[in-house]
This record gives C-alpha cells, structure tokens and sequence, in this order.
C-alpha cells in the first residue's frame, strides 16, 4: 500500500499504527515523504525502523498525485491500496475488502466511509446509500457509485490498475476522480461493501484541501478534473448500447458531477469577480446549452442537487450574481427546509426577496419526494 506524506507529523503515527495493526499482516507499506518540513520523514524512518513492512521514499515535494505515483513505482505487491497520512484505517479493513476481491473476482473493490470530527465518527448518508448492500456488480448498473470518489476506501488489482494504464494526475487537487472514473468504466466486476473500512479525518484547521473552495486555484482545478472525468464517461459511452451509455452520461452529469456543486454554491457571498466569473463559465461548460450533448440553458434544474442549490444554480447560469448570493446568505442564516408554497403548478420554493415571475418555474419546482 501507498501512503502519501507531507507536513502531517502530528496525525503520521495513527495512521500508520492503524496500518501497522490491519488483521490482514502480509502487508508492504511504502511511505512516500514528499518534501516535508515538519518531521513527517523522520516520524516514518522511524516506523521503518521498527517494522520491516515499512519503506520509506524521500522526494522533493511535487504534491499528492505525484507522491502517489513514486510509490506505485517502488510497490511489488499483486494488490495496491491507498492511505491519506492523516486519516486511520479499521483494523479488518483490508481483510475485509480482499475476501471479497477474491470472492467475486473483482477488479476492485470500495467500501463505506465514516467522517472523523470532533471525535465522532458519522457514515454520510451518501456513502451509506452507495453502500448500502454487499454485491458485485459493472458500473453501467450503478453509474451513481462513480461518486465515491475517493482512493482510499479501496483495494486493487495490480494487475487490473497496470492493464487498465491507470495513474494519478500530477499538479492537480482533486486528483481521485478522474483515476477512479477510469477505472470503474474499466473494470469487469466492482465489489462494493456495506462495511465501513476507513476513517476519514475532518481537520478544522483550514490547511486541508477541500477547507479552500473560495480560491481560484482550487475552483479552476476543480472544473478541469470534472471535465477530464465527464469526457472518459462519454468516450466509454460511444462504444456503449445508446440506453446504457446514454443513461450513464446523464448520471454522471446530473448526479455525480453536480453532487459537490453546493460547496461552491456557498462561497458565493462576498466572492471576487473573478471566481464569480469562473465559477458561472465552468456552470455554463458543463450544464448550459453549450455544453457537451447540451439539453438546454437550464439542465442543472434537472440535477440531483436539493431544491435550493438546484435554484442557484439556475441563478448562476442566468448570471444572477446578486439573487445567488442572497439566497445563499438567507439559507446560512435560516438552516432547515427553505420556504415553500403550492400553487396549481404544484409545490415550489418561495424565498424572500425573489420575484416569482422572474424566475423559470423548473427552478424553484419541488419533485415529489420534496414536499
């Protein structure tokens, strides 16, 4: 297994004593110190010292996606599995997932994942309702799953990942989805478990990579990683029957791609021009009228975002900066269900200060299971 590491000194130890301690012993761990400044590589040489499982790479810091590549480049091992050096893996983790890759005879296989803040360990619902029975399965019947983004609630077949040309894009954040979109278009069978086997830590101290939405950086790379995967989808949807692939299309775009849009939604407040501007094009590229196999300007009303991110959505695409942003701004404000009326169209959101009449009732429509 891989285990990226940069400035993180002071989690590096868990991780690696929840590695270290996996029921599944026949481990090869290759730790990969990408430049750090804190200690980070020490705190690893000393593991290895102690646990001949252990190799430690040292390079200049060229950033996640890279550090994960040394250390494929340095693994011998006929499965890969990968760790963040700040978060913690359950102790029958990779025990579990490998029963089940020989099992099923899969390529890979994901499990569910608890967020770790604050010292309590929650299930997103997301995750759970992605995970929510044992099977093994093609991605074409469960496109949704594309959405598990993450690399490192998985076990590989190295075999599988080498045949497949997969590798980790370099000098991007947001570097997971792209790889996994791949590799779940590519693999014959994906066993998917309802068991939870890694630990996600939530660090409140800003310095982690998803703290930075409001950055242009963040933002620009975020759109660029989007793009990459929804073109693998189409491509992979071209030699696909027209139904299937035409549905995996759709899932992909209105759920899984739109599915972290509301993060974003909620830096509209007090954002300069220039990430207004680039957060409305990437809006634009992605679900207006221009966009690939377009359905029309107003496609993310038809997304899988709840009902309010779904209306700024629409505001966004419309360019409606200020309307966005005030519904943004009512909402932190007002937590709970958003205002809501009926009328002979059916139900539909009513937030202050939004002229009804200025709005595309496919907007503030409410489907059934809103009401």
């Amino acid at each position: 297994m891989v285990v990226p590491v940069h400035d993180v000194a002071a989690y590096l130890p868990a991780c690696l004593d929840s590695v270290l301690a996996q029921s599944h012993r026949a481990l090869e761990v290759v730790v990969v110190d990408d430049g750090s400044t804190d200690g980070s590589g020490a705190v690893a040489d000393a593991y290895a010292e102690q646990d001949a499982r252990v190799r430690v790479v040292h390079q200049a810091n060229q950033g996640l996606g890279a550090a994960r590549n040394a250390g494929l480049a340095h693994a011998t091992g006929a499965l890969l599995a990968f760790a963040d050096s700040d978060d913690v893996v359950p102790p029958d983790a990779y025990a579990t997932m490998l029963e089940a890759l020989r099992r099923d005879d899969s390529d890979l296989v994901t499990g569910s994942v608890a967020r770790w803040e604050d010292g309590r360990l929650t299930e997103p619902p997301w995750m759970r309702r992605l995970h929510r029975e044992r099977r093994a399965l093609g991605i074409a019947e469960l496109p949704e799953l594309m959405g598990d983004v993450f690399a490192w609630n998985k076990l590989w077949s190295r075999a599988f990942w080498d045949t497949a040309g997969l590798t980790w894009p370099e000098g991007v954040r947001y570097e997971d989805q792209p790889t996994l979109t791949r590799a779940y278009l590519a693999a014959r069978r994906i066993s998917v478990l309802p068991e939870v086997v890694y630990h996600w830590r939530i660090r409140t101290d800003g310095s982690s990579i998803t703290q930075q939405r409001s950055s242009l950086a963040d933002l620009t790379d975020r759109w660029s990683t989007k793009r990459d995967s929804l073109r693998s989808v189409e491509q992979w949807a071209a030699g696909a029957p027209a139904a299937t692939g035409g549905e995996v299309v759709d899932v992909m775009r209105d759920r899984v791609l739109a599915g972290d849009l509301h993060r974003y939604f909620t830096e509209i407040p007090g954002c300069d021009d220039a990430w207004w501007e680039l957060l409305r094009s990437g809006v634009l590229s992605l679900w207006g009228a221009g966009a690939p196999g377009g359905r029309g300007p107003t496609s993310l009303t038809a997304s899988g975002l709840p009902p309010v991110h779904r209306l700024t959505g629409w505001l966004v695409e419309q360019g409606r900066r200020e309307d966005a942003a005030a519904v943004m701004a009512w909402m932190a404000e007002h937590p709970g269900p958003a205002p809501r009326t009926s009328g002979p169209d059916g139900a539909r959101l009513a937030l202050p200060g939004l002229d009804p009449a200025s709005l595309d009732p496919a907007a503030v429509a409410l489907r059934a299971h809103e009401v």
